[in-house]
Protein backbone atom coordinates (compact mmCIF):
# COMPACT_ATOMS: atom_id res chain seq x y z
CA UNK A 1 0.00 0.00 0.00
CA UNK A 2 2.84 2.53 -0.26
CA UNK A 3 2.23 5.54 -2.43
CA UNK A 4 5.28 5.81 -4.97
CA UNK A 5 6.97 9.81 -4.44
CA UNK A 6 10.28 10.16 -6.14
CA UNK A 7 12.59 12.00 -3.76
CA UNK A 8 14.35 14.19 -6.22
CA UNK A 9 12.81 16.09 -9.09
CA UNK A 10 14.05 14.86 -12.89
CA UNK A 11 15.70 17.53 -14.96
CA UNK A 12 13.39 17.02 -17.79
CA UNK A 13 16.18 19.57 -19.86
CA UNK A 14 18.70 16.89 -19.80
CA UNK A 15 16.32 14.41 -21.08
CA UNK A 16 15.55 16.66 -23.74
CA UNK A 17 18.85 17.73 -25.03
CA UNK A 18 19.80 13.59 -24.92
CA UNK A 19 16.61 13.37 -27.57
CA UNK A 20 15.12 10.19 -25.68
CA UNK A 21 12.71 12.15 -23.30
CA UNK A 22 9.71 10.65 -25.09
CA UNK A 23 8.97 8.20 -28.02
CA UNK A 24 5.70 7.05 -28.92
CA UNK A 25 4.97 3.71 -29.60
CA UNK A 26 3.30 4.19 -32.85
CA UNK A 27 3.12 7.78 -35.11
CA UNK A 28 -0.19 8.70 -34.10
CA UNK A 29 -0.89 7.99 -30.89
CA UNK A 30 -1.27 10.00 -28.46
CA UNK A 31 -0.17 13.34 -29.90
CA UNK A 32 1.70 15.66 -27.32
CA UNK A 33 0.61 18.98 -27.59
CA UNK A 34 1.95 20.77 -24.27
CA UNK A 35 3.40 20.67 -20.80
CA UNK A 36 3.92 22.97 -17.84
CA UNK A 37 6.30 22.03 -14.56
CA UNK A 38 4.81 22.17 -11.31
CA UNK A 39 6.80 23.25 -7.83
CA UNK A 40 5.27 19.96 -6.04
CA UNK A 41 4.34 16.40 -6.96
CA UNK A 42 1.25 16.50 -9.65
CA UNK A 43 -0.31 13.29 -8.43
CA UNK A 44 -4.05 14.48 -9.36
CA UNK A 45 -5.79 16.15 -11.95
CA UNK A 46 -9.63 17.51 -12.78
CA UNK A 47 -10.46 19.72 -15.83
CA UNK A 48 -13.63 21.90 -16.00
CA UNK A 49 -14.05 24.39 -18.78
CA UNK A 50 -10.86 25.96 -19.88
CA UNK A 51 -9.00 25.46 -16.46
CA UNK A 52 -7.09 21.95 -15.15
CA UNK A 53 -6.88 21.83 -11.58
CA UNK A 54 -3.76 19.86 -10.53
CA UNK A 55 -3.57 18.41 -7.20
CA UNK A 56 0.54 18.79 -6.19
CA UNK A 57 1.42 17.37 -2.77
CA UNK A 58 2.73 19.20 -0.13
CA UNK A 59 4.96 21.82 -1.47
CA UNK A 60 2.48 22.83 -4.36
CA UNK A 61 -0.97 22.54 -2.48
CA UNK A 62 -3.84 23.46 -5.44
CA UNK A 63 -2.92 24.72 -8.85
CA UNK A 64 -4.99 26.31 -11.36
CA UNK A 65 -3.97 26.15 -15.33
CA UNK A 66 -5.21 28.19 -18.22
CA UNK A 67 -5.48 25.57 -20.29
CA UNK A 68 -7.47 28.31 -23.24
CA UNK A 69 -4.23 27.05 -25.59
CA UNK A 70 -4.19 23.57 -24.72
CA UNK A 71 -0.10 23.53 -26.08
CA UNK A 72 0.61 26.45 -23.73
CA UNK A 73 -0.69 25.67 -20.31
CA UNK A 74 -0.34 28.68 -17.93
CA UNK A 75 -0.79 29.18 -14.03
CA UNK A 76 -2.98 31.51 -12.71
CA UNK A 77 -3.83 30.65 -9.33
CA UNK A 78 -3.10 28.00 -6.62
CA UNK A 79 -3.60 27.74 -2.69
CA UNK A 80 -1.55 25.80 -0.27
CA UNK A 81 -3.07 23.32 1.55
CA UNK A 82 -2.02 21.83 4.76
CA UNK A 83 -0.92 18.38 4.36
CA UNK A 84 -0.19 16.42 1.06
CA UNK A 85 -2.53 17.35 -2.02
CA UNK A 86 -3.52 14.00 -3.59
CA UNK A 87 -6.04 14.06 -5.97
CA UNK A 88 -8.96 16.77 -6.91
CA UNK A 89 -12.47 16.54 -8.03
CA UNK A 90 -14.33 19.78 -9.35
CA UNK A 91 -17.75 20.29 -9.54
CA UNK A 92 -19.47 23.70 -10.09
CA UNK A 93 -17.34 26.59 -8.94
CA UNK A 94 -15.86 24.53 -6.30
CA UNK A 95 -12.23 22.31 -6.41
CA UNK A 96 -12.64 19.17 -3.34
CA UNK A 97 -9.03 18.05 -2.45
CA UNK A 98 -8.07 14.72 -0.94
CA UNK A 99 -5.03 15.33 1.19
CA UNK A 100 -3.34 13.57 4.38
CA UNK A 101 -5.65 15.77 6.75
CA UNK A 102 -9.12 15.31 5.09
CA UNK A 103 -11.63 16.65 2.30
CA UNK A 104 -10.30 20.91 1.80
CA UNK A 105 -13.41 22.33 -0.76
CA UNK A 106 -12.14 25.64 -2.59
CA UNK A 107 -13.82 28.05 -4.27
CA UNK A 108 -12.52 28.55 -7.62
CA UNK A 109 -14.88 30.64 -9.49
CA UNK A 110 -12.04 33.08 -9.74
CA UNK A 111 -9.47 31.06 -10.95
CA UNK A 112 -6.98 33.71 -10.11
CA UNK A 113 -7.85 33.43 -6.47
CA UNK A 114 -8.72 30.48 -5.45
CA UNK A 115 -10.14 29.93 -1.84
CA UNK A 116 -10.66 27.20 0.59
CA UNK A 117 -13.94 27.88 2.00
CA UNK A 118 -14.73 24.31 3.88
CA UNK A 119 -13.06 21.46 5.50
CA UNK A 120 -14.15 18.09 6.84
CA UNK A 121 -11.32 16.00 8.82
CA UNK A 122 -11.03 12.44 8.03
CA UNK A 123 -8.39 11.99 10.14
CA UNK A 124 -6.86 9.33 11.76
CA UNK A 125 -7.30 7.98 8.42
CA UNK A 126 -6.13 10.08 5.01
CA UNK A 127 -8.53 11.17 1.65
CA UNK A 128 -6.85 9.28 -0.82
CA UNK A 129 -9.17 10.42 -3.66
CA UNK A 130 -11.98 12.05 -4.10
CA UNK A 131 -15.34 11.60 -6.96
CA UNK A 132 -18.46 14.40 -6.74
CA UNK A 133 -21.80 13.73 -7.82
CA UNK A 134 -24.38 15.87 -7.01
CA UNK A 135 -24.63 17.20 -3.84
CA UNK A 136 -22.06 14.99 -2.24
CA UNK A 137 -18.61 14.26 -2.28
CA UNK A 138 -17.28 10.61 -1.95
CA UNK A 139 -13.60 10.37 -0.27
CA UNK A 140 -12.00 7.24 -0.56
CA UNK A 141 -10.33 7.47 2.88
CA UNK A 142 -7.83 4.08 2.76
CA UNK A 143 -8.33 2.34 6.09
CA UNK A 144 -11.21 4.32 6.64
CA UNK A 145 -13.00 3.07 3.76
CA UNK A 146 -15.61 5.50 1.73
CA UNK A 147 -17.05 8.36 3.70
CA UNK A 148 -19.81 10.43 1.84
CA UNK A 149 -20.09 13.98 2.96
CA UNK A 150 -22.78 16.85 2.20
CA UNK A 151 -21.22 19.06 0.11
CA UNK A 152 -24.32 21.05 -0.34
CA UNK A 153 -23.53 23.72 1.28
CA UNK A 154 -19.62 23.81 0.39
CA UNK A 155 -18.80 26.08 3.22
CA UNK A 156 -19.78 23.66 5.62
CA UNK A 157 -19.45 19.99 4.59
CA UNK A 158 -20.65 17.43 6.46
CA UNK A 159 -20.03 13.88 6.72
CA UNK A 160 -23.44 11.27 6.13
CA UNK A 161 -22.08 8.64 6.15
CA UNK A 162 -19.66 5.64 5.39
CA UNK A 163 -19.01 2.38 4.60
CA UNK A 164 -16.12 0.48 5.34
CA UNK A 165 -13.60 -1.61 3.28
CA UNK A 166 -11.48 -4.65 3.79
CA UNK A 167 -8.62 -2.75 2.93
CA UNK A 168 -7.64 0.06 1.83
CA UNK A 169 -10.19 2.64 -0.04
CA UNK A 170 -8.95 4.72 -2.99
CA UNK A 171 -10.15 5.38 -7.03
CA UNK A 172 -13.84 5.86 -6.75
CA UNK A 173 -16.28 6.38 -9.61
CA UNK A 174 -20.19 7.12 -9.21
CA UNK A 175 -22.63 5.38 -11.68
CA UNK A 176 -26.06 5.77 -11.36
CA UNK A 177 -27.16 4.78 -8.10
CA UNK A 178 -23.38 3.30 -7.42
CA UNK A 179 -19.86 4.34 -6.27
CA UNK A 180 -17.20 1.76 -7.35
CA UNK A 181 -14.34 2.01 -5.49
CA UNK A 182 -10.87 0.55 -6.13
CA UNK A 183 -9.51 -1.19 -2.35
CA UNK A 184 -5.83 -1.24 -2.93
CA UNK A 185 -6.48 -4.92 -0.58
CA UNK A 186 -9.66 -6.79 -2.43
CA UNK A 187 -9.95 -5.03 -5.44
CA UNK A 188 -13.50 -3.95 -6.54
CA UNK A 189 -15.85 -2.89 -4.28
CA UNK A 190 -19.92 -1.96 -5.86
CA UNK A 191 -21.68 0.19 -2.96
CA UNK A 192 -25.47 1.34 -3.29
CA UNK A 193 -25.56 4.97 -2.78
CA UNK A 194 -28.94 5.77 -3.58
CA UNK A 195 -29.64 6.31 0.14
CA UNK A 196 -26.09 8.31 1.08
CA UNK A 197 -26.71 8.45 4.54
CA UNK A 198 -26.45 4.66 4.90
CA UNK A 199 -24.53 3.53 1.94
CA UNK A 200 -24.09 -0.71 1.37
CA UNK A 201 -22.07 -2.86 -0.44
CA UNK A 202 -23.64 -5.04 -2.75
CA UNK A 203 -20.87 -6.70 -4.64
CA UNK A 204 -17.20 -7.11 -4.95
CA UNK A 205 -14.35 -9.31 -7.08
CA UNK A 206 -10.83 -9.40 -5.79
CA UNK A 207 -7.93 -8.13 -8.01
CA UNK A 208 -4.49 -10.12 -8.57
CA UNK A 209 -2.69 -7.02 -7.18
CA UNK A 210 -3.29 -3.43 -5.87
CA UNK A 211 -6.58 -1.74 -7.17
CA UNK A 212 -5.42 2.03 -7.04
CA UNK A 213 -8.24 3.83 -9.01
CA UNK A 214 -11.24 3.26 -11.92
CA UNK A 215 -13.18 4.61 -14.56
CA UNK A 216 -16.77 3.45 -15.45
CA UNK A 217 -18.34 3.61 -18.34
CA UNK A 218 -21.59 2.31 -19.54
CA UNK A 219 -22.37 -1.48 -17.84
CA UNK A 220 -18.05 -2.10 -18.09
CA UNK A 221 -15.54 -0.70 -14.53
CA UNK A 222 -11.56 -0.39 -15.46
CA UNK A 223 -9.47 -0.70 -12.56
CA UNK A 224 -5.94 -0.17 -12.56
CA UNK A 225 -4.40 -2.66 -10.34
CA UNK A 226 -1.04 -1.40 -9.81
CA UNK A 227 1.28 -4.21 -11.24
CA UNK A 228 -1.58 -6.33 -13.07
CA UNK A 229 -2.19 -3.77 -15.13
CA UNK A 230 -6.10 -2.99 -16.65
CA UNK A 231 -8.86 -5.18 -15.10
CA UNK A 232 -11.96 -4.65 -17.68
CA UNK A 233 -15.37 -5.87 -15.62
CA UNK A 234 -18.36 -6.14 -16.26
CA UNK A 235 -20.83 -4.25 -14.21
CA UNK A 236 -23.85 -4.83 -16.12
CA UNK A 237 -25.18 -6.87 -12.59
CA UNK A 238 -23.74 -4.49 -9.70
CA UNK A 239 -24.27 -7.59 -7.38
CA UNK A 240 -22.01 -9.68 -9.41
CA UNK A 241 -19.25 -8.07 -11.04
CA UNK A 242 -17.20 -9.99 -13.31
CA UNK A 243 -13.80 -9.77 -14.77
CA UNK A 244 -13.96 -10.23 -18.63
CA UNK A 245 -10.38 -9.32 -20.14
CA UNK A 246 -7.09 -7.61 -18.86
CA UNK A 247 -4.10 -5.78 -20.64
CA UNK A 248 -0.96 -6.04 -18.14
CA UNK A 249 0.90 -2.89 -18.47
CA UNK A 250 5.33 -2.29 -17.92
CA UNK A 251 4.81 0.14 -15.29
CA UNK A 252 2.33 0.42 -12.37
CA UNK A 253 -0.99 1.61 -13.20
CA UNK A 254 -1.91 4.39 -11.23
CA UNK A 255 -4.13 6.32 -13.43
CA UNK A 256 -6.97 6.02 -15.82
CA UNK A 257 -9.57 7.27 -17.49
CA UNK A 258 -11.88 6.55 -20.54
CA UNK A 259 -13.47 8.26 -23.44
CA UNK A 260 -14.56 7.46 -26.68
CA UNK A 261 -13.91 3.68 -26.53
CA UNK A 262 -9.94 4.32 -25.34
CA UNK A 263 -8.87 3.78 -21.93
CA UNK A 264 -5.93 5.81 -20.96
CA UNK A 265 -3.78 4.64 -18.02
CA UNK A 266 -1.14 6.81 -15.77
CA UNK A 267 1.79 3.67 -15.81
CA UNK A 268 4.00 5.11 -13.44
CA UNK A 269 7.63 5.65 -13.82
CA UNK A 270 8.01 3.01 -16.32
CA UNK A 271 5.02 2.74 -18.00
CA UNK A 272 4.41 6.62 -18.81
CA UNK A 273 0.91 7.53 -20.28
CA UNK A 274 -0.65 3.86 -22.15
CA UNK A 275 -3.48 4.01 -24.46
CA UNK A 276 -6.09 0.87 -24.89
CA UNK A 277 -9.10 0.42 -27.46
CA UNK A 278 -11.22 -0.72 -25.30
CA UNK A 279 -14.04 -0.13 -27.67
CA UNK A 280 -14.77 -4.24 -27.37
CA UNK A 281 -14.29 -4.06 -23.57
CA UNK A 282 -13.51 -8.39 -24.02
CA UNK A 283 -10.71 -7.82 -26.00
CA UNK A 284 -8.97 -4.80 -25.08
CA UNK A 285 -5.90 -4.16 -27.41
CA UNK A 286 -2.99 -1.34 -26.51
CA UNK A 287 -2.41 1.12 -29.63
CA UNK A 288 -0.40 3.50 -28.38
CA UNK A 289 2.09 4.47 -25.33
CA UNK A 290 4.02 7.97 -24.76
CA UNK A 291 6.72 7.39 -22.06
CA UNK A 292 7.14 10.21 -19.52
CA UNK A 293 9.78 12.25 -17.88
CA UNK A 294 8.95 11.15 -14.35
CA UNK A 295 6.06 9.11 -12.71
CA UNK A 296 2.70 8.94 -14.48
CA UNK A 297 0.32 9.46 -11.40
CA UNK A 298 -2.99 10.37 -12.81
CA UNK A 299 -4.99 11.51 -15.96
CA UNK A 300 -8.55 12.51 -17.05
CA UNK A 301 -10.17 13.20 -20.45
CA UNK A 302 -11.78 16.74 -21.09
CA UNK A 303 -13.20 18.22 -24.29
CA UNK A 304 -10.87 16.37 -26.77
CA UNK A 305 -7.25 16.24 -24.83
CA UNK A 306 -6.14 13.94 -22.52
CA UNK A 307 -4.37 15.99 -19.28
CA UNK A 308 -1.58 13.82 -17.22
CA UNK A 309 -0.14 14.66 -13.97
CA UNK A 310 3.36 13.12 -13.51
CA UNK A 311 4.81 13.41 -10.25
CA UNK A 312 7.98 14.82 -11.09
CA UNK A 313 7.22 17.17 -14.47
CA UNK A 314 3.87 18.81 -13.74
CA UNK A 315 1.27 18.77 -15.96
CA UNK A 316 1.01 17.01 -19.73
CA UNK A 317 -1.54 17.80 -22.08
CA UNK A 318 -2.22 15.13 -25.09
CA UNK A 319 -4.89 15.06 -27.99
CA UNK A 320 -7.68 12.87 -27.71
CA UNK A 321 -7.10 9.72 -29.72
CA UNK A 322 -10.03 8.96 -31.50
CA UNK A 323 -9.69 12.95 -32.80
CA UNK A 324 -5.80 11.52 -33.51
CA UNK A 325 -6.78 8.95 -35.55
CA UNK A 326 -10.12 10.04 -36.70
CA UNK A 327 -7.64 12.82 -38.88
CA UNK A 328 -4.94 10.48 -39.49
CA UNK A 329 -2.30 13.03 -37.81
CA UNK A 330 1.32 12.47 -37.04
CA UNK A 331 3.03 12.79 -34.16
CA UNK A 332 6.58 12.27 -35.03
CA UNK A 333 9.26 12.82 -32.13
CA UNK A 334 7.43 14.29 -28.91
CA UNK A 335 10.77 14.47 -27.12
CA UNK A 336 9.79 18.55 -25.74
CA UNK A 337 7.98 17.55 -22.40
CA UNK A 338 8.68 20.89 -21.51
CA UNK A 339 8.73 22.98 -24.45
CA UNK A 340 6.36 25.29 -25.76
CA UNK A 341 4.50 23.47 -28.97
CA UNK A 342 2.93 26.30 -31.12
Amino acid sequence: MKSPRPACRLLVLLGIGAGVLATPAFADCPEFVGSVDTPGSAGGVAVSGSYAYVADGTVGGLRVFDVTTPSTPVEVGSVDTPGSARRVAVSGDYAYVAENTGLRVIDVSTPSTPVEVGFVDTMPYAAYNVAVFGSYAFVGDCLGGLRVIDVSTPSAPVEVGFVDTPGCADGIAISGNYAYVADRVSGLRVIDVSTPSTPVEVGFIDTPDEAWEIAVSGSYAYVADHYSGVRVIDVSTPSTPVEVAFVDTPGRALGIATSGGYAYVADGADGGLRVIDVSTPSTPVEVGFFDTPNWAEDVTVAGGYVYLADLGAGLAVFLECGLVFTDGFESGDASAWSATVP
